[in-house]
């Protein structure tokens, strides 16, 4: 009786989704579950971002229809953020635009600019909707493989020009989720090149720009020469302030991209709720000791869990960006389960299988490397969201059955 549109078949199923079912059974059966699959972070708001939503909240006045292009106030901490944090300038009215989370603007955003049978460019593996809202809005994925002898990036050169002809965007995510991988300024100002000569619009996702370890500082697609001229940038305060059930967020960059972008939103949906947007200006404005503290409890993870891993052989590189770590399916295992890995058909089964592994015998959640694309495969993703004790008991359930 009820026929979905052919959109929504071509929507592979959301990955976390499937994970938290497999989660809540498992939890049912009253077993103990160490959750390294989903990146929602385990440290509370901090005090002072909970007490002016409280304070905004007994507030009347804010309790009407929000503005479609968000509080001035908060645009205007928005801009004074980038500029510190970046050295670049936003015009606050016209350059910058609140999101309730960035989640919904990048899977809104090529409703405004995709057509019939045009292409998206997207990393593959990815975050999952940046696919999603290429179909959504009628467009065609084409994928850019990133493979570990490329670091995890894209490779331009081997895009076939008749895809370039087609294509109107492209999605560049670095520090990268799920793989951990950074970009220089020199990868970025190749992808201004690109875009330029080939009239593509590029939509750089930073929301984990402030996630970084060792001394490293990940940089904005918009510090680059012309990055203004043909992109747009998605932030989020939901890594960076363990926010990520309040849904703020922000896209920043090109005005004609900000326009196009608000006039799919303003026929969506009407605005963040304005106590949420305050207590964001609060989190903009508070010192940034936080942020430190944060990366440091994260690199002690990391740390631990790099450790783990390389002591049961995986040897597993440290991440210097974003608290997931990427970590290469081993081929054998001593179980009863076999994962040698025998044509890419087998690997196709490969990370799934092994995360349903993990699952049943030793009680750990992870995400399989292929949820995110089927460059993905051979891989799984463990996030550093637990406690670094949980972490430890972690290693040492994988020491019994593996």
């Amino acid at each position: 009786m009820f026929k979905l549109s052919k959109k929504i078949k071509l929507l592979p199923p959301y990955l976390f989704l499937e994970i938290d079912k497999a989660k809540g059974k498992a939890r049912q059966e009253g077993r103990d579950i160490i959750d390294l699959g989903v990146g929602d972070p385990d440290q509370p708001t901090p005090a002072h971002i909970i007490e002016k939503l409280y304070q905004a909240a007994r507030d009347p006045s804010t309790h009407r229809y929000a503005l479609d292009q968000g509080l001035l106030g908060l645009r205007k901490a928005i801009a004074e953020w980038y500029e510190q944090r970046f050295n670049v300038k936003l015009d606050p009215e016209t350059e910058i635009l609140p999101l309730i989370g960035s989640k919904e603007g990048i899977a809104h955003f090529p409703l405004a600019f995709l057509d019939e049978d045009e292409y998206s460019l997207l990393p593959d593996p990815c975050y999952p909707p940046y696919k999603g809202g290429t179909i959504l809005a009628g467009g065609k994925p084409y994928l850019m493989p990133l493979k570990e002898e490329n670091a995890f990036l894209p490779d331009l050169k081997k895009i076939p020009l008749n895809i370039i002809r087609k294509a109107k965007l492209m999605y560049i995510n670095y520090p990268n989720n799920p793989t951990g991988a950074i970009a220089e300024r020199d990868f970025y100002k190749d992808v201004v090149k690109f875009a330029t000569k080939n009239k593509i619009i590029v939509i750089s996702d930073l929301a984990y720009s402030e996630i970084a370890y060792d001394g490293y500082r990940p940089s904005s697609f918009l510090e680059v020469e012309g990055g203004k001229d043909v992109g747009i940038e998605f932030h989020s305060l939901s890594k960076t302030y363990n926010m990520t059930g309040w849904r703020i967020g922000w896209a920043c960059g090109n005005t004609k991209l900000i326009s196009a972008l608000a006039k799919v939103k303003s026929n969506i949906d009407s605005g963040i709720f304005s106590a949420i947007q305050l207590a964001g200006i609060a989190a903009l404005e508070g010192s940034s000791q936080y942020i430190k503290d944060m990366c440091r409890l994260y690199q002690e993870r990391r740390n631990t869990l790099i450790r783990g891993l390389n002591s049961l052989g995986w040897h597993t590189n440290p991440p210097k960006a974003t608290f997931y770590v990427w970590i290469k399916v081993p081929k054998k295992t001593n179980t009863s389960v076999s994962l040698e890995c025998r044509g890419e058909h087998s690997r196709t089964a490969n990370s799934i299988k092994f995360s349903a592994l993990l699952l049943e015998k030793a009680n750990i959640v992870v995400t399989p490397g292929v949820g995110f694309g089927k460059y993905g495969e051979g891989y799984i993703r463990m996030a550093l969201t637990v406690s670094g004790e949980r972490i430890q008991e972690a290693i040492e359930r994988l020491k019994r059955i593996l």
